[in-house]
């Protein structure tokens, strides 16, 4: 599974809205609505890489609303599970 980190800057006002849009397209996991320098971050997994094409610049970013997007593959996830493994002496 590939894993893409998409962050969105959007019209202000269509916030909302364009996050439904995005949370509905196929290979979108999640859409966080967030503050900072951007407006929404989607997650997208997908199988292929050519799938990350299709998903963010051939659908995600066509959505009405999105003015600009910047996206970031994941290499490897690391949860709090694997770093409690990781860190026990066996207490």
């Amino acid at each position: 599974m590939i894993t893409a980190i998409v962050l969105l800057s959007v019209e202000a006002d269509r916030i909302p809205e364009v996050a439904t849009a995005i949370a509905d397209l196929e290979g979108v996991s999640e859409v966080y609505s967030v503050s900072g320098d951007v407006d929404l971050i989607a997650v997208v997994r997908v199988r292929e890489f050519d799938q990350i094409a299709d998903t963010v610049a051939g659908r995600l970013s066509k959505v009405a609303g999105v003015l600009h997007t910047e996206t970031h593959i994941a290499f490897r996830a690391y949860s709090r599970l694997d770093l409690d493994a990781t860190f026990d002496i066996g207490w």
